[in-house]
């Protein structure tokens, strides 16, 4: 992050959208925070600059586009998480991927279906639950959110008990539970940091916060 702060915030996001769909896990995640970083720094310097950046990971996510917008949502959420005025603007976006398409006259979904996006889009949400919790439940993410403690992907479901303890969803009290002894097992990204865990445990810590 140091060496990354040393470069022009617009060089450093033009090197790092190669690197956040690399497959070595441990430098796309790395670079995943590079990014938000980078997007919250030149957001600071020119608040346009910094959408310009944000739209491109929306179409990057776009089917028109192309591409599947490998480290999209993740990147995302870390600039939100940066950067207030980003978070007031393009949360409602992320939030997006989580809904199905409405009445076409009022249309706000663009939901997700592939899982490995699905994880992302997941970690975004867990990451912003850390960080904009109160802006994501303005939102109605509370009502979004407890379909995937139910999803046949691991690393979706543990994602979203970590996010459903953070927000404090009590709803989702009886869903948590009954994923209590999950044994499956994921490695999660945080604080910079690689920490192994499983479903069920991130379930128990989920109840746990609820009852503080």
């Amino acid at each position: 992050m140091e060496a990354m702060r040393r470069y022009p915030a617009k060089d450093a996001v033009n090197a790092l959208f190669s690197m956040i769909c690399r497959d070595d896990q441990h430098l796309r995640w790395h670079a995943i925070s590079c990014m938000g970083e980078a997007v919250a720094r030149l957001a600071e310097a020119d608040m346009e600059a910094g959408r310009v950046v944000m739209r491109r990971f929306l179409w990057s996510l776009n089917d028109e586009s192309g591409g599947i917008g490998w480290g999209a949502p993740e990147s995302m959420a870390e600039a939100m998480c940066r950067h207030a005025a980003l978070a007031g603007e393009y949360v409602h976006m992320l939030i997006s991927y989580m809904r199905e398409d409405g009445p076409e006259l009022c249309q706000d979904g663009n939901y997700i279906e592939h899982p490995f996006l699905q994880r992302g889009l997941l970690w975004g949400v867990a990451r912003l639950s850390g960080c904009r919790g109160r802006l994501l439940l303005d939102r109605g993410v509370g009502d979004d959110l407890p379909p995937y403690l139910d999803a046949g992907d691991a690393v979706v479901r543990g994602l979203a008990a970590l996010a459903a303890g953070r927000l404090r969803l009590t709803a989702t009290g009886a869903a948590l539970r009954a994923m209590a002894h999950d044994p499956a097992t994921l490695t999660l990204y945080q604080d910079g940091r690689f920490d192994a865990a499983t479903v069920g445990g991130l379930a128990q810590s989920a109840l746990e916060l609820m009852r503080e």
